[in-house]
């Protein structure tokens, strides 16, 4: 897919901001304060994904000996260009965490782009970028992107490549194309070879009825370790009512638009809540959690509804799935790996009058622009279908762009990829359903009726063109 027209101006990672949180100003927004009452979790520690990376042109002497350059012409300094990427690609990789390894001779036989793929498939990096500065060079680029067997983005400055070549490849399985001047495609090319690779080394933790061994992921490679719930009721009860609990209420309560039915006890309690998630995710050193989060709000109460814990932890860049339900969780992660970005997981219903698309949950990241954002104000309500505690009603604004996105594994996966805007989040009553609520026009939609799945991961901005080439990249079928 040709993702050029992409662009992702969220620099700043989960990881990055965990470890500057602990410095935030004092006043600022919740999350913010939140970090302040609490260091950084303690990130385990995972190889950085390896990207090769390979030029191809002939020597601008031989171009001159021959006496014609065809594309990108004569006045292209391929060398001096190879210098200046090479600088970029090495800053580029320290700020996403990847390791870049750039051959230092370029490619310009087919002896030597058949070597390429040799060592390839000898010993693959986890992805490859291919930069062809030569259009005369184009065969040897798709072949390498096509026969390395390799995840492969193909970056080639305007001017290099015709319409035919750009075709060739645009929809390439395990090719992501960006034929553009803007290196925002360049980057989120590399995003999506290193959110591949954080996916496979990353730590989920399941917090369910019952212990369970360890399991693996089928094609994320993602490990899932299962907890018994009675661990987290233990967790919970015996996280002390501290000044740090104490502090994040407040912050709970100061940041609230308004305050319906949760009492102070709520409140408090709401934090004792997100500490004892907290504190599992540490003990385990997990990377996201989801948890079966209905059984202990029944009578007899074993804790209290955890939503505004999974708020906060979303808001911090730790992904939180709910229900124990995999493929949203999954997805969650997706998003925070490519984008840098919370999502809202929620049930799916429709407006039928107004054919827009109707989704609500009783939890949702507040900081819906990544960690160091401002929050969208919120209304603290008590659990919609348990009647009691203290949940967050997130109030997105209207008309922002937002991208829907849904996981679907089988023999062939599958992502379910929807763009669109958000009409406005309906009242509460009239409304029913769960507290976070939200109405959104999907773009090229006649009836909302027709979109398709449950527990969808709703978030900010389009990206529908860079998730669709990053299932492209990596053999997931996008649909709609």
């Amino acid at each position: 897919m040709c993702s050029s027209c992409d662009r992702s101006s969220l620099s700043v990672s989960r990881r990055g901001f965990l470890q500057t949180a602990a410095v935030a100003a004092a006043g600022a927004p919740l999350a913010h304060a939140v970090a302040a009452a609490a260091p950084p979790v303690a990130l385990r520690d995972k190889p950085e994904a390896v990207v090769q990376c390979v030029f191809l042109y002939p020597s601008t002497a031989s171009l001159e000996e021959a006496g014609y350059y065809s594309w990108p012409g004569s006045g292209f300094d391929a060398e001096g260009r190879q210098q200046d990427y090479t600088r970029r690609l090495d800053a580029l990789g320290r700020q996403l965490g990847m390791r870049i390894a750039v051959e230092a001779n370029p490619v310009s036989s087919d002896e030597q782009a058949a070597a390429i793929i040799a060592r390839v498939k000898q010993a693959p990096p986890d992805g490859l970028l291919i930069i062809p500065f030569a259009k005369a060079q184009w065969g040897n680029a798709s072949r390498i992107a096509q026969e390395s067997g390799c995840p492969s983005v193909v970056f080639a400055p305007l001017g290099v490549a015709l319409v035919d070549h750009i075709n060739q490849l645009r929809t390439k399985p395990g090719v992501y194309l960006v034929n553009s001047l803007e290196e925002s495609g360049l980057e989120s090319g590399l995003r999506a070879i290193r959110a591949r690779r954080r996916m496979r080394d990353a730590l989920l933790l399941n917090i369910v009825g019952k212990e369970a061994p360890e399991t693996t992921v089928p094609f994320w490679g993602t490990t899932i370790r299962t907890i018994p719930h009675r661990r987290f009721y233990d967790v919970f009860k015996n996280t002390a009512l501290d000044e740090s609990v104490r502090k994040l209420a407040q912050d709970y309560r100061r940041h609230a638009k308004e305050i319906v039915e949760p009492t102070g006890d709520d409140i408090l309690e709401a934090a004792r809540a997100y500490y004892a998630l907290r504190r599992l995710v540490e003990e385990e050193k997990a990377d996201a959690l989801m948890m079966d989060c209905l059984p202990g709000l029944k009578r007899p109460h074993q804790h209290v509804p955890p939503c505004m814990g999974f708020m906060t932890l979303r808001d911090e860049g730790i992904p939180a799935g709910c229900q124990a339900d995999l493929n949203p969780t999954l997805t969650l992660m997706l998003v925070q790996e490519l984008f840098d970005l919370p999502g809202f997981q929620q049930n799916a219903s429709m407006d039928t009058e107004r054919n827009l698309y109707f989704g609500a949950h009783c939890t949702s990241p507040s900081r819906m622009n990544g960690p160091n954002s401002a929050a969208e104000p919120y209304i603290l309500r008590s659990h919609a279908e348990a009647g009691w505690g203290c949940v967050p009603r997130v109030l997105f604004k209207e008309g922002q762009p937002v991208t829907m996105a849904l996981y679907k594994p089988g023999e062939k996966p599958q992502m379910l990829v929807y763009t669109g805007s958000i009409v406005d989040c309906p009242k509460i009553p009239p409304a029913g359903g769960c507290r976070t609520n939200v109405t959104v026009a999907f773009d090229d939609m006649k009836d909302a009726c027709d979109v398709k799945g449950m527990h969808q991961i709703i978030f900010y901005g389009n990206h529908g063109r860079a998730l669709r080439a990053f299932c492209q990249l990596h053999g997931i079928e996008a649909i709609a």
